[in-house]
């Protein structure tokens, strides 16, 4: 395997992870306090709708001129991996908190114990509908990822054989642990995803609008090492700031 398609698999898995995390704490909050039948039903109907998605635009992605197809999703890419980035280092730096599982899996037991007890078509419907909307929008983030690096490097069987990957580990997680997954260091793994997403929308960005990389395929390593070093020095030099302000002064 080259250096890209080992980051590519690497990066699926690791992107898809985190969202499929958040997709089973939303999941177990529910089905735990109102139950399975409905909760399940909705998180295959969800499942459905991003298995459709990926059939759909992936075929038609590839028809697209490889040259303007690299610089366009490069650039969504690089713009989604800059989000991801952003907040691992304010995280990293302690201007933004953490993100804790055990607290977003409390939250939505009290929701859903607090929810109304309406049925259609035999559906508890507040399982149905939590659970069916909190799958597709994190999945979506899996489809746009699992697309994108596919799609650009003509291996769309890597990636979703990342995600793949992925979703099997963290079902068997979470059945094997009966709970939210907290234990899992989400906020690293969430750090090197956007490292990762930055490096390939940078790269594939530029090929698309014609730069000709040294190295080709190992200009991925020297890229990726230039964000990471950037990042570190960004999240040392906020943390001492951060650590400077006045109590009072930190809004």
């Amino acid at each position: 395997m080259s250096t890209s398609d080992v980051l590519i698999v690497l990066g699926a898995f690791l992107a898809c992870a985190v969202e499929l995390v958040e997709a089973l704490t939303i999941v177990l909050g529910v089905g735990v306090v109102r139950g399975w039948r409905s909760t399940l039903i909705g998180v295959g109907a969800a499942g459905a709708v991003l298995v459709l998605l990926i059939a759909l635009l992936g075929p038609a992605l590839q028809r697209i001129p490889i040259q303007g197809l690299r610089l366009v999703v490069g650039a969504l890419l690089l713009a989604f991996g800059l989000q991801w980035l952003k907040k691992a280092i304010l995280r990293s730096s302690g201007y933004k908190a953490l993100h804790d599982e055990d607290v977003a899996f409390r939250e939505g037991q009290a929701q859903a114990a607090a929810g109304g007890a309406e049925r259609r078509a035999g559906l508890d419907w507040y399982s149905f509908t939590v659970a069916f909307k909190g799958v597709l929008l994190e999945g979506l983030e899996v489809v746009f990822i699992v697309i994108a690096f596919g799609s650009t490097q003509g291996h769309m069987g890597l990636a979703v054989a990342g995600a793949a990957a992925a979703l099997v580990v963290v079902i068997v997680a979470g059945v094997a642990a009966r709970g939210p997954l907290s234990r899992v260091p989400e906020n690293t793994i969430k750090f090197a995803v956007g490292l990762l997403l930055t490096t390939f929308g940078c790269f594939w960005a530029a090929e698309g609008a014609g730069v000709d990389w040294p190295g080709d395929e190992f200009s991925l390593l020297a890229v990726l090492a230039f964000f990471g070093l950037v990042s570190v020095v960004l999240v040392r030099s906020l943390r001492r700031r951060h650590r400077l302000v006045p109590v009072g002064a930190k809004a």
